[in-house]
């Protein structure tokens, strides 16, 4: 067990003594500042006045602003060093490391990756563990779960753990096949024992069948759902998701829905009644086509008293390249999410 667990983002041959096998590093060689930071799948962290920014790239990309305007990307990646377990699980998967989520749960921080490679679902969720955001040495914990092509139904990417009110850890996952899955953890993080994913959302009634074909995947099918987010507010949890297609640039579809439960588990209904795993789901944010043309793969924070919601938008500016979205959560009399406007980066 022991010889399994071993630290990543630690120097380069300190990484070289520790782990059989390594992956060469093609990162940047210096940190830089901005503020139209460019991301994909942004997920967000506080931590000693610092709000720390974890996505998509290679080995997990990684930005740190003191106030949410400015953002300095840092040079190294989260990860320096891809675990060889997760290789060996993912065919075609080395270093460009996707959707990643973190969260602080009992004193720790933990984060879970996904690894996969596009349209297909032969993937893994793997996770790291850190006592500080601070500190750039996150052990690796190993797989939460795996979806195995012709085996299952769902695809194991996009995680995102939420912590109930008795405080249980969950994990909800999924890309479209049957759409949101569902699974309670223990207390090291992985899935609890006898536990098996539930479907809470799909993009469309299981009986509804799309005209059109997948533009993206001949594998994948059309139930266009995936990065789910759950965000507790006011005694109910709050189920976000992205519809439809991302990652075509200006081509992009992306957009966020909604759903409620009074329970973590669901049922998740929308502002209609209808459930999400019926492809229920209230429309929260899509491209305006004048900033962006798409947005989505979202995230919603609670932080210094303010509901935050953060996501990437194809920006027309940038001939469609991801942007950093993020804007003020404010509530309807009814408990409802709303958005004032999306404006970018800037607060």
């Amino acid at each position: 067990m022991e010889m399994n667990r071993f630290l990543l983002l630690a120097t380069f041959c300190l990484c070289i003594s520790l782990c059989a096998e390594a992956q060469p590093r093609h990162f940047k060689h210096e940190s830089f500042t901005t503020e139209t930071p460019m991301v994909h799948d942004p997920v967000m962290a506080y931590e000693d006045s610092t709000y720390h920014i974890y996505a998509t790239g290679m080995g997990i990309s990684h930005m740190t602003s003191k106030d949410r305007k400015t953002w300095t990307v840092k040079a190294e990646p989260v990860m320096s060093v891809i675990p060889k377990w997760a290789m060996d699980s993912v065919p075609g998967f080395r270093l460009h490391v996707w959707a990643p989520d973190v969260i602080k749960y009992h004193g720790k921080w933990w984060l879970a990756y996904s690894c996969s490679t596009f349209g297909k679902n032969g993937s893994a969720i793997g996770l790291l563990s850190n006592r500080s955001l601070s500190f750039p040495v996150w052990e690796d914990e190993g797989c939460i779960v795996t979806s195995r092509e012709k085996r299952d139904n769902w695809n194991a990417i996009d995680p995102n753990f939420v912590v109930d009110d008795q405080d249980q850890p969950w994990l909800v996952w999924g890309s479209f096949w049957d759409g949101i899955q569902l699974a309670r953890l223990n207390t090291t993080m992985h899935i609890a024992k006898g536990e098996k994913p539930r479907t809470i959302a799909r993009r469309y009634d299981p009986s509804y069948k799309p005209a059109e074909p997948n533009p993206t995947s001949k594998y994948a099918g059309t139930n266009a759902i995936e990065a789910p987010f759950i965000f507790k507010h006011g005694g109910w949890y709050y189920l976000f998701v992205s519809w439809d297609y991302c990652c075509r640039g200006e081509k992009s579809t992306y957009r966020v829905a909604v759903g409620r439960s009074k329970t973590v588990d669901g049922p998740y209904l929308d502002r209609e009644g209808k459930d999400m795993a019926n492809g229920g789901g209230t429309l929260f944010i899509e491209g305006d086509k004048k900033t962006f043309e798409a947005a989505g793969h979202c995230a919603a924070y609670t932080i210094n008293k303010e509901d935050i919601f953060i996501c990437h938008g194809y920006s027309t500016a940038h001939k469609g390249a991801a942007i950093l979205i993020q804007q003020p959560i404010s509530w309807t009399a009814d408990g409802w999410p709303e958005l004032v406007s999306c404006a970018g980066s800037r607060r």
